[in-house]
């Protein structure tokens, strides 16, 4: 990855739209997520499926109640649109000055609900996790661990809201790159941190002791790094800014707009963490594991999330926010930017959804599974099952989260907040009964393996109902939009044509799978992803499908950059 040229971080004139943007997020979020998956590797191959994995999980799901509350999702709404409004009227004194009053509020309240958070840290706990309870005074004391470990986290959360901050304004002038790529810097310290309190020693031989001071290097990483992440981007955010001014008023032009945006929007984001929450409460109940196994499933599964939907989304929101005229309504532009979106989401999350459900097992042994490690089979089994689960709601997620942001440029931040509550409702009713049933069934029933029955199914039951509520949520979107901008429709018939390249190259992928002599597991995975992307790319190019231009021009300019 090269660095900008003093040409690229340069600004554009206000009002001059700018090539590459979703490409610009992609390969930023690219980075990230492939670096994310070299963190992965190393907490299953120190951790597995196990207690110290479920401590970690439930360590970093507790402090991000406040980073997802006031962070990216939430500048994304309330934020950026005013913003970008200010740039594109010439308004560029007053946009510093707004977002720094915006900045002074945000580091005020990111430093009194850390120092809450630390304080509060075992009733925190108690409350998220009342599974760990259970364990206290066994071998391994689960809810101990974990508030030890909040301690340590819940101020690096404080730290990544700064980085959402900068991460707006540097979209905000069309600087997408940087910001995306931050968060290499995060997890590198992660990964960092593992590496030099536990080496490349055979982890099954690592004793309790070792495996709890692994734990806390990987905590105290996660701090350092979420520093690293917001100074990287200072210089550039500095560069782009005139007349910033560090401040607390809301008499500000701009801020009192902002917080009335805020409002709705952190309802909504709430609702969102509370089924986020939801999940760690019901899963915490499960059998050891099950909390560390929905991890790792999220982190594949939210991997084409990020690269192909959020990367589109989070470009088009500054574009779609200057597009926005007084009055709130939207110029002709606005639904064909939509509807070619949505196009551009799906056409590389249509194949990743059948690819997931065709060879996920393959993929997820391929990441985890070590033969010094304390991933095995079984845990192959349950995170495959729990990508499935999720999978499911892979395609109405990622287009959720267009129309979200369509919402938020039109200036709408109450609609999306309502329809959260209906997935979160939802997910609830169909996971809890749900989980109960499939925890009852041992993994070892499906893996075809004497290893006993530690782990269990529990975890597919909350995907499942994951997948579900978010199928609930588009229609909700979808309908609710049409009435603000009629005409706008999910491409059906496009993702049926999709669907049908994706099952194409699926099957010489499928065959390449099963003709493979026995070989290592992620020569395997490489064989056979690389057979059926380039089936699909192939079919895509023969059958003049216009998205691949899109994905591959925009990738292009970017990399002759």
């Amino acid at each position: 990855m090269t660095e900008p040229t003093p040409l690229e971080v340069s600004s554009p004139r206000p009002g001059t739209p700018r090539s590459g943007g979703a490409a610009a997020v992609a390969l930023g979020i690219l980075s990230s997520r492939l670096i994310g998956l070299i963190r992965e590797q190393a907490l299953a191959r120190f951790f597995g499926v196990g207690p110290h994995a479920d401590v970690f999980r439930a360590a970093m799901r507790a402090p991000n109640l406040l980073q997802n509350l006031l962070g990216e999702g939430t500048l994304s709404a309330a934020f950026i649109p005013i913003y970008s409004r200010m740039l594109e009227e010439g308004r560029r004194e007053e946009a510093g000055r707004f977002a720094g009053a915006i900045f002074g509020l945000l580091l005020a309240a990111a430093a009194v609900l850390s120092l809450l958070g630390v304080l509060l840290a075992r009733p925190l706990v108690a409350v998220l996790a009342t599974g760990f309870l259970q364990d206290h005074g066994g071998a391994v004391d689960r809810y101990e661990l974990t508030v030890q470990a909040v301690r340590i986290i819940f101020p690096m959360t404080g730290l990544l809201v700064l980085s959402a901050w900068a991460l707006g304004v540097l979209n905000s002038h069309r600087r997408f790159l940087l910001s995306y790529f931050a968060p290499v810097l995060w997890n590198a310290a992660i990964i960092s941190a593992l590496l030099w309190v536990g080496g490349l020693r055979n982890a099954e031989t690592f004793s309790l002791a070792a495996l709890d001071r692994l734990l806390f290097a990987a905590c105290w990483g996660a701090f350092l790094g979420g520093l690293l992440q917001f100074l990287v981007q200072v210089p550039t955010v500095v560069r782009e800014m005139r007349g910033f001014r560090f401040s607390l008023s809301t008499r500000v032009p701009g801020v009192r707009q902002a917080l009335a945006a805020f409002a709705p929007v952190v309802a909504g984001r709430g609702v969102v963490q509370l089924a986020s929450y939801l999940d760690l409460f019901l899963a915490a109940m499960l059998a050891q594991g099950a909390v560390s196994a929905l991890g790792y499933g999220q982190t594949l599964y939210t991997l084409p999330i990020s690269l192909f939907g959020m990367s589109v989304a989070a470009a088009e929101l500054p574009e779609m926010a200057r597009l926005r005229r007084e009055g709130g309504s939207m110029t002709v532009e606005l639904l064909p930017r939509v509807r070619r979106s949505m196009r551009q989401i799906a056409f590389l999350n249509v194949p990743t959804l059948a690819g997931f459900l065709a060879f996920g097992f393959l993929l997820v042994g391929a990441l985890f599974r070590f033969r010094t490690g304390r991933f095995g089979l079984e845990s192959n089994w349950l995170v495959y099952l729990v990508l499935c689960g999720y999978t499911v709601g892979l395609l109405p997620t990622t287009t959720s989260r267009l129309l979200q942001n369509t919402f938020y440029a039109l200036g709408d931040t109450r609609s999306p907040a309502r329809i959260a509550v209906a997935r979160v409702v939802l997910a609830a009713a169909l996971g809890y009964p749900l989980m109960r049933w499939l925890d009852g069934i041992p993994v070892a029933a499906i893996a075809g393996t004497t290893e006993g029955d530690r782990l269990r199914l529990g975890a597919v039951g909350l995907a499942l109902a994951s997948g579900a509520a978010s199928w609930l949520e588009l229609l909700l979107l979808r309908r609710a939009l049409a009435r603000s901008v009629p005409g706008a429709l999910v491409p059906w018939r496009d993702l049926g044509r999709m669907t049908l390249l994706a099952l194409a190259a699926a099957v010489p992928a499928a065959l390449v799978w099963w003709a493979l002599p026995p070989v290592h597991v992620a020569l395997q995975a490489l064989a056979v992803v690389g057979v059926y992307a380039l089936g699909y790319l192939l079919l895509a190019r023969v059958t003049g499908a216009e998205e691949l231009g899109f994905w591959l021009g925009r990738f292009g300019r970017r990399l002759r950059h």
